[in-house]
């Protein structure tokens, strides 16, 4: 016979003890190890801590390389699995992702700003070095925008409803803050309401794309999302989120055109 003492239950076996401890809400045991826990939180920092567990199968294995093989062949984890990496991932967007960084690609679209040279793992990544100001080249986001609106002369990827004579209606527009923006509990964006510590912080937002209009638009005709940087569609794009590559060549030859003409912006 094995007893309970905590709920003051006997059983035939100790396998049928055991299996109460395991099964029994007001245990928290570790049949693996034979050993109780206080707190359901600490037998699970003990699983992660001691043992190499699935938390999804709730499935344990003896070592990393049989939870290695659980995650690369299971039905439920393959499709959201790295390999290379022995990673789990949450969805398939963001496996997708973190194929797409510099862990797995090569940095070889290059910058072609002068004295530059930089390599980047996509059309995004160097847009976003364009804009952000950091290029040698002096390029900004201002200068990438107008170079789009030279390029895309039939409005495939940016609104026309933003230009006026040619030239965008919403130019980059400049924001900034004083110690006026202070409203006794923190820095408070004027345009926006979202309050921040410092001011330099409200002025790095302020220096966002975050309130610019949204010049940039999907063409996909089963897409309407917009986006207020040249980075934020090509990021859009590059996902495949809505096959715009896939349906429409016009789009596929604009985008595939930006990297070789960018050099433009820098001459």
């Amino acid at each position: 016979m094995a007893y309970c003492t905590n709920c003051d239950k006997w059983f035939a076996t100790w396998i049928g003890l055991k299996e109460h401890y395991v099964q029994s809400p007001f245990h928290h045991y570790c049949q693996h190890c034979n050993e109780h826990f206080s707190e359901r939180e600490i037998l699970e920092d003990h699983y992660e801590r001691h043992h190499h567990r699935c938390k999804d199968c709730n499935q344990f294995f003896r070592n990393e390389l049989g939870l290695h093989e659980h995650h690369r062949q299971s039905p439920r984890h393959s499709h959201l699995y790295c390999v290379p990496c022995r990673k789990l991932f949450q969805s398939t967007n963001n496996l997708n992702n973190h194929r797409r960084s510099a862990i797995h690609q090569p940095k070889s679209t290059i910058c072609p700003g002068r004295g530059c040279g930089l390599g980047f793992v996509s059309t995004s990544a160097l847009a976003l070095h364009l804009e952000s100001g950091t290029c040698s080249s002096g390029a900004t986001r201002s200068t990438v925008n107008k170079f789009v609106q030279q390029y895309d002369r039939n409005n495939v990827i940016t609104d026309p409803a933003r230009m006026i004579g040619g030239s965008f209606q919403n130019e980059v527009v400049t924001f900034y803050a004083t110690d006026a923006s202070w409203n006794g509990r923190h820095y408070e964006c004027y345009l926006c309401s979202n309050g921040y510590s410092s001011l330099r912080g409200l002025n790095q937002h302020l220096a966002s794309p975050r309130h610019q209009a949204k010049i940039y638009i999907c063409p996909s005709s089963d897409c309407t999302m917009r986006f207020t940087t040249l980075s934020g569609f090509c990021q859009h794009v590059e996902s495949e989120r809505c096959g715009l590559l896939q349906s429409s060549s016009q789009a596929r030859a604009i985008v595939g055109g930006l990297v070789s003409q960018v050099r433009t912006i820098t001459m």
